[in-house]
């Protein structure tokens, strides 16, 4: 069956079941010219949004409409998670191609209803549009946070610690994976694809990070480390160092780079869409917090270097030279150029 069958209506009834998490404070949901909701006094409230666009940043015959709606909705809630905020309600407008089955489209919505679900989501509306070629989903969320607790970018101070809540560049070589069509011969090649095309949010840690009142800045992994720990450099006008030997890489990666030959600094650096969040803290807070976050989340923090005051990105190397590397990762509309 296909969307001109059920005609626009029709599909807007269709997704519209189950998109209603919390029906408290909710005035109009999915069905009126804009949805109507009051915010909690006190809170600021958190406005993120992202569009994905077929064939640039994913491949819809290549993916299944689960995983896709999926990750449409984890990267906006990524986004909320870095400034460390509760996200609340969700728009999703999208653009379909002719030759989209419904099922497909079945499918993105139910992605999208079991994060949000999850997370206490509420999916209240959007807009639906047909498309010349490409499927086109862009979403919007929206959520609040303690105007005393908000996590930015451009608090990092000289001296400050870097932890990350996780791995780096398993995502990237998930799509390595996928892109060269290569099988999924055992676990570990499975848990990086699924990094990419399944990423998880860190909504709970954003959160908790923020209670604690000693990050300074902080930031999710969306285009690579190099890149976002660029925009806290750049937006706190300070500097960083980080060492090679501490970059968290899993043992997927490792294996996976060992049989491609290929470095997985490489892949932890400049490899984008991994969503783990990067924040700075006092240097004298850096252990405290490690050992609640352990206790919390049963999972580390991960020291990688400090901030300076030298304006740039500096890497410790195995070999203990220093060098300075450049600020890349992913960029929609010039060539990346990767650090060696």
């Amino acid at each position: 069956m296909l969307l001109k069958e059920i005609g626009e209506f029709g599909f807007i009834k269709k997704i519209s079941r189950g998109c209603l998490i919390r029906p408290q404070n909710i005035l109009k949901s999915i069905g009126d010219d804009a949805a109507a909701f009051f915010m909690n006094p006190g809170d600021v409230t958190l406005v993120t949004t992202d569009l994905l666009i077929d064939r640039v940043h994913f491949l819809r015959h290549r993916t299944t409409g689960f995983n896709l709606g999926y990750k449409s909705l984890s990267v906006n809630l990524s986004d909320i998670a870095a400034m460390g905020g509760i996200a609340r309600e969700a728009f999703v407008s999208i653009a379909i191609p002719g030759d989209c089955e419904i099922d497909y489209l079945d499918m993105v919505y139910r992605g999208m209803k079991t994060l949000a679900s999850e997370f206490g989501v509420n999916i209240l509306g959007g807009d639906t549009t047909s498309s010349k070629a490409d499927l086109v989903i862009n979403i919007t969320v929206i959520g609040s946070v303690s105007e005393k607790e908000m996590l930015c970018r451009n608090g990092a101070q000289h001296g400050d610690t870097i932890l990350l809540t996780g791995f780096l560049g398993d995502s990237q070589a998930g799509l390595h994976l996928l892109s060269e069509n290569t099988p999924e011969t055992s676990k570990g090649l499975e848990g990086l694809i699924n990094a990419h095309i399944l990423p998880k949010p860190f909504l709970k840690e954003g959160q908790f990070l923020a209670r604690q009142r000693c990050v300074h800045a902080a930031i999710d992994i969306s285009d690579g480390l190099g890149s976002d720990l660029g925009h806290i450099i750049k937006q706190s006008n300070v500097g960083a160092r980080i060492y090679h030997k501490k970059i968290p890489v899993s043992k997927n990666l490792a294996k996976f780079c060992t049989h491609f030959h290929l470095d997985p600094f490489n892949y932890a650096f400049t490899g984008g869409e991994d969503y783990i969040l990067l924040c700075t803290v006092p240097s004298d807070k850096a252990k405290r917090l490690d050992k609640d976050y352990r206790k919390r989340f049963n999972q580390p923090l991960y020291a990688i270097g400090e901030i300076t005051d030298s304006g740039k990105i500096e890497l410790v190397q195995a070999n203990g030279q220093i060098r300075e590397v450049e600020p890349s990762g992913w960029n929609h509309f010039k060539t990346v150029e990767k650090t060696e």
